[in-house]
């Protein structure tokens, strides 16, 4: 799984693919270089990083979403704990939602897993 972080705040990028041009070609190198999932997260998970909004998130996911799934067809995952999100990032070419919470901070992220019949991947923090 190659991870893509579009937020200025990732603590294992720096940071590094916060422009749709950067994003696309990080993760089109992270295919080259054997990547089989390409996971998208466009809010931090460090510690003490701060919460980001339903539309910021949304702006940072959908668009490198959509530019990447119509260049490769390594399957996109969606790392996200929103249900929105998960629900247009499906919607724009993700095929899993990755959710670090195990599906537990958002009541309406099940509903959107089964409606989506996305695939999914459970963590925990």
């Amino acid at each position: 799984m190659g991870i893509l972080n579009v937020t200025p705040d990732s603590f294992s990028d720096g940071g590094e693919a916060t422009s749709l041009d950067a994003a696309v070609k990080k993760g089109l190198q992270l295919v080259a270089d054997g990547a089989d999932i390409l996971d998208i997260g466009g809010e931090s998970t460090r510690p003490g990083a701060e919460p980001v909004s339903l539309e910021d998130e949304l702006q940072r996911v959908i668009p490198a979403i959509e530019a990447l799934s119509a260049r490769t067809e390594v399957p996109i995952s969606i790392d996200t704990t929103k249900a929105e999100v998960a629900r247009q990032a499906i919607q724009a070419g993700a095929v899993i939602i990755n959710d670090i919470s195990g599906l537990t901070f958002d009541p309406a992220m099940i509903p959107v897993a089964a409606e989506t019949k996305a695939g999914v991947i459970c963590m925990h923090i």
